[in-house]
């Protein structure tokens, strides 16, 4: 049940009204569409959900941005066809999209093919499905795997623009700078490895087409994916709009022979870097590295970009009058919005967009818990699963709700 969303939607988005939010980030679940996924015909209550949603968001002028898939696969898919290490996939997926597109045009324009997808790579299973068995390559499953991801995402561009020309797609990777441990040029050339591997997706999904470097890396490792007839024409004709991407922090990046102590991250380990402060759970806190993560990404594709993740998790602890005082957060999101806001006014960044993770509880993806809290509204709801799910304004709720009525200009 996590905390129940289903049945408090209507509430919740009015308290995200309260806060002035003029766009509003949600995932479909593809087993509420497709309960096995391979099914002909959609659940029409699933459908009917979601179109209660996004008409509940139009009414207080909330634009809605859906991500299609959200480390979603259902698992009749997985049991049945291996989950993306199937090219049949392909076809389940724009079923999905074809739903999705038809049923809510006119009422949604702004779309995300895969969350996370570079994920795949570091957490097959949630990313994409994928179980190995022994003796399975399991790089060159995940690059296959990869491919097939790569290719419905530009068919899903494809399918938006001739169902609705307003329609705007994005990708979404998990990003974050990557910086040498050291200026040894070892460490130098690690951290270029690194950022190549973040931004493979995103090259194949923006620019449309395999970047060298990983056409010479795949080949070399005996993963370069099987690629069917007119693959690469519909890579190349059906780029995404827009990027979009979610940061939490920063890397730091040591050749494989420099000992380090290791720091946490979002499902990503790296060097501990020793100008940094962290979050509870070891994750750097990095605001001048959201900066220079934007300028990366901006340089590098040359297109709009939408920050759709960006919070810290912290464990929010009611005082005795039942306020939840969380500076912490508000310290956090203070930094990280002027560091945009910089990147913006002056680095010439276009950013068209932000939603923050997340305007209310939930159960953290990368932990599993329901203690390591993101939201401006607490919901109560234990880690024991106790709980009445009553929704309660944090402190951060009226400070964030200055944030968007400023437009990002008053932060204190």
């Amino acid at each position: 049940m996590k905390v129940d969303f289903y049945h408090h939607y209507k509430e919740d988005i009015r308290l995200f009204a309260e806060m002035g939010f003029k766009v509003y980030r949600f995932s479909i679940g593809w087993t509420r569409i497709f309960p096995n996924g391979d099914e002909q015909e959609p659940n029409e209550e699933g459908i009917q959900f979601y179109e209660n949603i996004i008409l509940e968001c139009k009414k207080y002028g909330i634009e809605p941005l859906i991500t299609i898939s959200h480390f979603d696969c259902p698992i009749g898919l997985i049991k049945k066809y291996g989950g993306w290490k199937n090219r049949i996939m392909i076809d389940f997926y724009l079923r999905l999209c074809n739903v999705l597109f038809e049923r809510f045009k006119g009422n949604v324009r702004y779309w995300l093919t895969f969350n996370e997808i570079n994920m795949i790579l570091h957490a097959p299973f949630m990313g994409a499905g994928i179980y190995f068995e022994e003796g399975d390559e399991e790089e060159k499953i995940k690059y296959q795997a990869s491919h097939h991801e790569l290719v419905a995402s530009a068919l899903a561009v494809k399918m938006a623009h001739e169902i609705d020309p307003e329609n705007q797609v994005g990708c979404m990777f998990a990003a974050g700078s990557a910086y040498p441990y050291t200026c040894r040029p070892e460490d130098v050339l690690e951290a270029l490895k690194v950022e190549q591997e973040n931004y493979f997706f995103v090259d194949v999904q923006a620019r449309g087409y395999y970047p060298s470097y990983a056409k010479a890396r795949l080949k070399k490792k005996g993963c370069y994916p099987v690629m069917e007839e007119g693959d690469e024409e519909i890579l190349a004709s059906h780029p995404v709009d827009f990027i979009s991407f979610s940061y939490y922090n920063s890397r730091c990046i040591a050749s494989p022979d420099t000992k380090q102590e290791e720091a946490e991250g979002n499902l990503f380990k790296s060097a501990k870097n020793p100008y940094l402060t962290y979050s509870d759970w070891g994750w750097p806190i990095d605001p001048l590295g959201f900066r220079i993560t934007l300028n990366e990404v901006y340089d590098r594709y040359q297109k709009p970009l939408f920050v759709v993740e960006n919070g810290l998790g912290a464990v929010d602890i009611p005082n005795e009058n039942g306020e939840i005082i969380d500076d912490y957060r508000i310290d956090y999101l203070r930094s990280h919005i002027k560091a945009m806001y910089d990147a913006v006014t002056e680095d010439g960044v276009d950013v068209i967009g932000y939603t923050s993770w997340a305007p209310i509880d939930l159960i953290s993806a990368g932990s599993g818990e329901m203690k390591k809290r993101y939201g401006f509204i607490y919901v109560d709801k234990q880690e024991d699963g106790s709980g009445t799910l009553e929704r309660r304004k944090k402190k951060s709720f009226s400070w964030y709700q200055k944030v968007i009525s400023s437009n990002g200009e008053v932060l204190e």
